[in-house]
């Protein structure tokens, strides 16, 4: 089954924004973390450390380049952070990435190391086509991270770049938080994965990482495609 992603939406006003979109098929996700993986996880965040260690977050390349693109769509807000930013920050502070399923384990994995935005949804929960887009009205969003007693309703606000299926928006704020109703989990077998870089970093190397560690430790196919300024519509699979 073939997936298309357009960014054609924000390619004026973003040029520097490239996806890759993986399309994972056959998959077999351990729902505990395999200590192969543990390993690698602890040798990526020893690497951070020593990478940046003493360098203020704004500092680091990869992540300056995310600040900027979300000062881009009026994000100014400190408690709005891109996804990579989280990581670096825990690791960076010793605290462990969170151990949620091989396959998510995995991929934060590669986004560490190419401090690269990496997010994925349940393939056969989220519909196409995608897109990286302007929020609009009608759009929803169903918070993953609402706390008890809280509405987990949180439309996206106008203006606000985010990622987007057919059906309802899949990540808000570009790459801040997923919506809680195509999470991945140990029983999903089809995923779409986004490999994000926006003026630093390569996205090319991230993708092929954050593939060879979804196959090493979940089995299955990947198959990628990359979307640019030069091509902002793509088909994969």
């Amino acid at each position: 089954m073939a997936v298309t992603l357009t960014i054609a939406d924000l390619t004026d006003r973003f040029p520097d924004f490239r996806v890759a979109v993986l399309l994972c098929e056959g998959l077999a996700i351990p729902a505990i973390r395999p200590p192969a993986l543990d390993a690698l996880i602890a040798e990526r965040e020893a690497a951070a450390r020593a990478a940046y260690a003493g360098t203020d977050l704004a500092a680091i390349p990869g992540i300056a380049a995310w600040r900027a693109a979300y000062k881009g769509f009026g994000i100014k807000k400190t408690s709005y952070r891109c996804s990579v930013e989280r990581l670096m920050k825990n690791a960076l502070a010793e605290r462990p990435l969170p151990a949620i399923n091989a396959f998510v384990d995995a991929y934060n994995a590669a986004s560490l190391a190419a401090v690269a935005c990496v997010g994925a949804d349940d393939g056969d929960k989220a519909q196409g086509p995608f897109a990286f887009r302007f929020a609009r009205e009608g759009d929803t969003f169903i918070d993953m991270a609402a706390e008890a007693g809280e509405d987990p309703n949180d439309p996206p606000k106008d203006g606000e770049v985010v990622y987007a299926g057919a059906g309802h928006v899949l990540c808000r704020r570009w790459n801040w938080r997923q919506d809680a109703r195509t999470i991945i989990t140990p029983a999903t077998q089809r995923a779409i994965v986004t490999v994000q870089t926006n003026g630093w970093g390569n996205v090319e190397a991230a993708a092929a990482d954050t593939a060879a560690l979804i196959t090493r430790f979940c089995g299955g196919r990947v198959a990628t495609a990359i979307a640019d300024h030069g091509q902002p519509t793509v088909t994969v699979g």
